[in-house]
Order: structure tokens, then C-alpha cells, then sequence
């Protein structure tokens, strides 16, 4: 399976090199436009100290964690939420009779490896804040552990939305909202946000757990909102529940499409 991951993604790039200055501008342009995000945190810095109880660096860490876990699944997975397209037009059947994943085939579908201008931008954030905060050494464990576990809940959200387009094949902008949302939301500390809305994406959607929780543990600061806490350590448990409940909605899904006799 990652074998053939692999070998379709290579092949998309290849494609992808063969207009070098094409290829590099891409690449520059996605880092400068993924810098406006930080571009907005630095201009409510220079009006302000805090942010939710969150000096500037605190909150560019957490921005680096969640915008690295999703940059990364946005080059990886993303296109998955192109299924309704292929459904559309009938190019899904032919999807269904290779040897190879359909989930596979559609995650590498047109893969576009000048977004990795957008995952540099997010790792250089990372790094000058874990720099700038001289965190201690014990808790930077949790660092690699809670972009691997945003990794697998994106993608889980990517692979939910794309079980959601077998339903609604007119509708992929509903699905857009859960990922892109998501990623959105995730990029800065979750107190600014209200009760209700922390409450639902920690216990009905774990994105709690793809920089807020372990975020914490890592900067060393209590949840201004009283969450227990153990719930700082649980986000390998939220992203496999998240990852199984995605991969039974994708079965579902292929279960219950219909041909379009294509």
C-alpha cells in the first residue's frame, strides 16, 4: 500500500518537475500566501501582549504544530475531496476495478507536490518558536507525537468528507468546511473561542487534540477552560477513533455507491 502510494506520487511529480521554473514559482508563491497567516498574528501582536492568556510565541507554536500537521495532509490527502468530480463523471468506476485502493488512488489523484511550499512555512515557524521559548527538554517528546496525531485526524476528517460526497456528490463544500474549517480553527488557542464550540472539538471532534491539548503539556501551562490533566496525553487515542470511524464511513460509502454504467 505505501509502496504504490509512493510509486503514483512520484509519478505525479516527475510530471510536476519537468517545468522546473513552473514548479518553483509555485512553491514560492504558496510559502509567501501561507505567510499571511502569520502576517495576522504578528499584526494582533502589535496591538496587543497576550491573546487568550498566550504570549506571541506560545501562539505561533501552536500555529506551527496544527498548520505543519495540516499543510502535511493538505499535500498528502487532500484531493481526496475531488471524489464527487469523479463520480460526476464516471471516472470512479474506473477507480474500482484497478488493483490498487480506491482511497489510494483518489488521495494521489492529481498530486501537487508545490505545496510543500506550504509545509516549509509552517515547519520554519515551528522551529523559531520552539527556539524562541527554550522549552525543557522532557516535554519536547509530545512535539513530533502531536503532528503525527494531527496528521491521521486531517486525514481522517479528508477521508469523512470524501465518504460524505457518495451522498452528496452536488455538495463538496460541506465537506470543505469540516477540513479547511478545521484547519482554520486550530491555528489559534482554542480559549479565544467559546465554551460551546471548545467543548464540541474536544468531545464530539478531537481537534482539541491536534495542538490545544498537547500544546499545553508542551508549554507547560494549565487548560484556562479546567479540562483534566490526562487529557493532554490522549491524543494518539482521539486520532484511531477518529481514523476508524473515517475508514467505516469510506467502506460504507464504496458499499453503497452506484455505478454510473460508464
Amino acid at each position: 500500500m505505501v509502496r504504490t502510494y509512493t510509486l503514483l506520487v512520484w509519478t505525479w511529480t516527475r510530471a510536476a518537475a519537468a517545468y522546473p521554473v513552473s514548479f518553483a514559482l509555485t512553491v514560492v508563491v504558496g510559502f509567501v500566501l501561507a505567510g499571511l497567516d502569520v502576517a495576522a498574528i504578528l499584526v494582533i501582536f502589535a496591538n496587543t501582549t497576550t491573546l487568550a492568556g498566550f504570549d506571541r510565541e506560545q501562539v505561533l507554536f501552536l500555529y506551527g504544530t496544527a498548520n505543519l500537521a495540516f499543510c502535511l495532509c493538505d499535500l498528502l490527502v487532500s484531493n481526496l475531496d475531488r471524489l464527487s468530480q469523479h463520480i460526476k463523471a464516471g471516472t470512479f468506476d474506473t477507480m474500482l476495478i484497478r488493483p490498487v485502493s480506491p482511497w489510494i488512488q483518489m488521495a494521489t489523484d492529481r498530486f501537487m507536490p508545490t505545496r510543500i511550499g506550504r509545509v516549509l512555512q509552517a515547519a520554519i515557524v515551528l522551529v523559531y518558536a520552539l527556539a524562541a521559548l527554550d522549552l525543557p527538554w522532557e516535554r519536547l517528546w509530545m512535539v513530533p507525537v502531536m503532528i503525527g496525531c494531527g496528521v491521521v485526524i486531517f486525514s481522517a476528517l479528508w477521508t469523512l468528507a470524501g465518504a460524505l460526497q457518495f451522498l452528496l456528490t452536488d455538495a463538496p463544500e460541506v465537506g470543505n468546511s469540516f477540513t479547511y474549517g478545521a484547519g482554520w480553527l486550530t491555528q489559534y488557542p482554542l480559549s479565544v473561542y467559546g465554551g460551546d464550540v471548545v467543548r464540541g472539538v474536544t468531545y464530539a471532534l478531537p481537534l482539541a487534540f491536534v495542538n490545544w491539548q498537547p500544546g499545553l503539556y508542551v508549554l507547560g501551562v494549565p487548560d484556562p477552560l479546567g479540562t483534566p490533566e490526562f487529557m493532554r496525553f490522549l491524543g494518539p487515542v482521539a486520532a484511531a477513533v477518529l481514523a476508524g470511524a473515517a475508514a467505516l464511513a469510506w467502506r460504507q460509502g464504496l458499499r453503497r455507491y452506484r455505478s454510473t454504467g460508464s
